[in-house]
């Protein structure tokens, strides 16, 4: 996603509403958000479903990561020899 800019990428409800269309689009080719104001205040924020995904994507990534760090720092870890013998015993040899 690329840079807010605050005189094209902050509109109000209004103008939104008149060029809905025209913004979608532009909100697709350029990957930049819009944020809408409603009363002078941010109400919404609008982005391509690529975008969307990316962002989601990162979070959960963000989320695994702390986990991981999270589990190393509380002693929830095993080394290879005992990984390989839980594998050995788990699963069916092929």
């Amino acid at each position: 996603m690329t840079n807010l800019q605050i005189s094209e990428d902050i509109l109000p409800l209004g103008q939104f509403k008149a060029h809905a269309s025209q913004l979608l689009k532009s909100i697709n080719s350029n990957n930049r958000a819009i944020v809408i104001t409603q009363n002078g205040k941010p109400a919404a924020v609008v982005l391509s479903p690529n975008e969307f995904d990316r962002l989601n994507s990162q979070a959960l990534f963000i989320l695994a990561v702390q986990q991981g760090l999270n589990d190393e720092q509380a002693g929830r870890v095993i080394d290879d020899d005992e990984l390989d013998a839980i594998l050995e015993r788990e699963l069916p040899t092929i």
